[in-house]
């Protein structure tokens, strides 16, 4: 644990020294984000902010590299894949952050970039299904790697709207995801089977997390720059390279019948760590597909813009968010190390009722407009 501290602290502290470079370079590039109909900031904001974090995750892997129960994940090629593959879609977010590209162009990259993920190495190459045992995947290993990338790319690009919104649902995300792989592989979830593979998604997990958190002090309203879709875009596709290493890589050939439900978290924990922009992506697509207009098509129609139009603050939305986020997230790994899931979801339905109730505060009460 100490090693994966280390390493967290060396991505934010790497992201936090670097932000403040990425913002000058975007004020020199004309990297900039102007104020629009359906944005809330009011001024002209420097992207780019991508940069920086990418430079804290490849120097957090290269620490990592170098520690010694953490080193022998490198003779895997999910790191690489990873490194590879988010370099690339860094890359793309930058360009689209500087000139702009039009939906298909940016979605043709994203397929570039998963693609080149399954080309280095990460891929699908097993489904562990309870009752049937481990499936090994053919052909549709690439679809289905690419399908999950894609999906994780583009929820956590489109709940991109606020200040601090997307860094603290990645971080929110990444160190769930850390929790739960990471208590897989000390043999907390499967009854005392430790799992050596399983240090692949935990360290990809714990450096996003770190440089999610490097970057947040910086994007918080009111944010001094934005990670623009080089940031978001690649905390999408390390989320991504995280789930597709621990689903497709984890033995339960040992278990007992009675852990069924914890055979099914490597499936069900990344629909709950990212349920929040997930739905916030299908409510779009179908709203704007029933509308006659592009899936890709921007609105202010997002849940974080909800919350402020029923009378929530910019600082109140995001921090809603991070709840939602954390309850489905944490809930999801408490469940899995409970021994069982009816006590969890008891407490979790109890803080789910109170998260509800403060969402719709400004509804029960008259609002004042200096509130807004």
């Amino acid at each position: 644990m100490r090693e994966y501290l280390l390493v967290l602290c060396v991505a934010a502290a790497v992201t936090y020294l670097l932000t403040p470079v990425a913002r000058r370079f975007a004020l020199r590039t004309g990297a900039m984000a102007e104020p629009r109909d359906r944005d809330v900031h009011a001024v002209p904001t420097p992207r780019l902010g991508g940069l920086a974090m990418y430079g804290g995750i490849c120097a957090a892997f290269l620490v990592a590299s170098s520690l010694p129960a953490l080193s022998r994940v490198f003779k895997y090629s999910d790191v690489e894949a990873t490194v590879v593959a988010g370099g690339l879609i860094v890359l793309l977010g930058a360009v689209d952050d500087r000139w702009g590209i039009d939906a298909l162009t940016k979605l043709a990259g994203q397929v570039l970039a998963a693609g080149v993920m399954v080309l280095v190495g990460l891929e699908l190459i097993t489904l562990t299904i309870p009752g049937v045992g481990a499936v090994s995947l053919g052909p549709e290993s690439v679809i289905l790697t690419v399908a999950i990338t894609l999906l994780t790319v583009n929820a956590i690009n489109f709940v991109d709207g606020l200040d601090g919104l997307a860094a603290g649902v990645g971080a929110i995300a990444a160190l769930a995801f850390f929790a739960f792989s990471y208590s897989l592989a000390s043999g907390g979830v499967t009854g005392g089977v430790a799992q050596d593979r399983i240090t692949s998604p935990t360290l990809i997990a714990v450096v996003l997390a770190g440089a999610c958190l490097g970057f947040l002090p910086h994007n918080f309203n009111p944010a001094r720059i934005f990670m623009g879709d080089s940031g978001s875009m690649l905390i999408g596709l390390m989320l991504s390279a995280a789930v597709i290493s621990l689903t497709g890589q984890v033995s339960y050939a040992n278990l007992s019948a009675e852990a069924s439900f914890p055979v099914l978290l490597p499936l069900l924990l990344p629909f709950a760590v990212l349920a929040v922009p997930v739905l916030d992506l299908l409510l779009a697509v179908i709203r704007r597909t029933r509308a006659g207009r592009s899936p890709f098509a921007p609105d202010k129609e997002h849940l974080h813009h909800r919350l402020m139009e029923i009378g929530h603050s910019h600082t109140r939305a995001v921090l809603i968010m991070y709840v939602w986020t954390a309850l489905l997230a944490f809930g999801m790994v408490a469940v899995s190390v409970s021994g069982g899931p009816l006590p969890v979801l008891a407490c979790l339905g109890l803080a789910a009722a109170v998260a509800l109730v403060v969402s719709r505060v400004p509804k029960l009460r008259a609002v004042n407009p200096e509130d807004r």
